[in-house]
């Protein structure tokens, strides 16, 4: 799992001074961090998208009803690169069964903000659902993110129900995926 550089730096250099004064003890997050997150919470809207690729322009409120999974990727990280079959498979599995999977491209290189190498990356990694291209990291900051890959559920009412980290917990994530489906919209959602 990828950290951006400048958060690593700041986060290491807090950690150090609260370590220092014994305050603190710093760790990554733990492996199989897969969760139901603990008090769902409204999902931020897609903000400050440059292009958007293989879909016109999506809005969370006119996905309501449906099982949404956002994922935080940039095309030159191996983590992203290792979880992309799962996100791919369940885009391919689930689509007519009501899931909308949006990647959201956020670089960690100036050269993954052009949109044709995204655009070729899209094209030689096989990308059929929508890609969201956040160069000034909006979305990112919208849904207070710090990794590459991170998923986020957002259930049928427009609320992030689950997350997970890095790479792996494919299994309870499709699970999440699998019952968020079942469950039946709220009356009046």
């Amino acid at each position: 799992m990828r950290i951006r550089s400048n958060v690593i730096v700041s986060t290491f250099l807090v950690a150090s001074a609260f370590a220092a004064a014994g305050a603190l003890s710093y760790a990554a997050p733990p492996a199989g961090n897969a969760s139901a997150t603990d008090a769902p919470r409204p999902a931020p809207e897609f903000q400050g998208i440059d292009t958007w690729l293989n879909s016109k322009p999506l809005a969370l409120d006119q996905l309501r009803g449906k099982v949404v999974l956002v994922d935080f990727w940039t095309y030159t990280c191996i983590n992203c690169l290792n979880h992309l079959p799962s996100i791919q498979s369940w885009h391919e599995k689930y689509k007519d069964q009501g899931l909308v999977v949006v990647g959201v491209h956020t670089p960690e290189f100036p050269y993954e903000k052009s949109t044709s190498n995204v655009q070729s990356a899209i094209n030689r990694l096989h990308i059929k659902h929508a890609v969201a291209q956040d160069n000034s990291y909006a979305t990112w900051k919208a849904y207070s993110n710090s990794y590459w890959p991170a998923v986020y559920l957002i259930d049928k009412q427009g609320r992030i129900v689950y997350s997970h980290f890095g790479e792996g917990s494919y299994g309870a994530t499709e699970k999440k995926i699998q019952q968020l489906l079942a469950e039946q919209p709220a009356v009046g959602s």
